[in-house]
């Protein structure tokens, strides 16, 4: 008990909403945006400095969307249920790579990839959560993940299910103006490790901080809530 309700705990650091926050802007999604949150060097940090305006960031280390406990899922590690409402202009999120990984272990992938979204990007869990977005009014910039440095690392062998994630998250932002997916395949040069913290699968600070600067060029492009297609 008193590990699960340490679970909880390290689960519920997302930033909550207020009214009188003034953000327009909601961040939701797992390590690659909730990394380095403790040296507010966060992806977060780097769309507010950007862009000169507050983000309210609820994204979970760990978090993912096929998450079964009530609990904990409530308390950030389902992304779904990290969404609370608001007046927001844009949700940026992420997430996917979690449940790829813990699902299969980027073995045989295809079943659990397409319950996450179908080839076309029409169906799964995550075109259903960002026609909920989109409902609301908000538009809706999803990121895709890190590749590796051109070095061995723990999430190597997860490369190709990347690429295919990519490529139907990019068929789903195709099908309504307000949706944007940022790609960052190609972020990284080969051989650098700057990017990355010492695990080579999380962005280390100067990774955050560009991944945070390409998602403000983007808000800052399409400043105007355009109509679905």
């Amino acid at each position: 008990m008193a590990a699960l309700l340490a679970l909880v705990l390290l689960a519920g650091c997302g930033e909550p909403v207020t009214s009188n926050s003034g953000s327009r802007i909601l961040l939701l999604g797992d390590s690659l945006m909730a990394f380095n949150k403790a040296q507010d060097r966060a992806v977060s940090d780097a769309i507010e400095e950007e862009l000169k305006e507050p983000v309210t960031d609820r994204s979970v280390v760990g978090a993912r969307f096929f998450y079964p406990l009530p609990i904990t899922g409530s308390a950030g590690l389902s992304i779904p249920k990290q969404y609370r409402e608001g007046d927001w202009d844009w949700v940026v999120l992420n997430g996917g790579g979690n449940d790829i990984w813990m699902g299969c272990l980027c073995g045989p992938c295809k079943q659990r990839i397409s319950r996450l979204i179908s080839e076309d990007g029409k169906r799964g869990t995550i075109p259903g959560f960002v026609s909920r977005m989109r409902q609301t009014g908000a538009q809706v910039v999803f990121v895709g993940y890190l590749r590796t440095p051109g070095v061995t690392s723990p999430v190597e062998g997860c490369a190709d299910e990347g690429d295919e994630m990519d490529r139907r998250l990019a068929r789903l932002a195709a099908l309504d103006r307000g949706v944007h997916f940022l790609s960052l395949a190609e972020l990284v040069p080969h051989g650098d490790r700057s990017y990355h913290g010492l695990d080579l699968i999380h962005p280390s600070p100067k990774g955050s901080q560009e991944i945070g600067r390409r998602i403000a060029r983007i808000i800052e492009t399409h400043s105007r809530p355009p109509s679905s297609r």
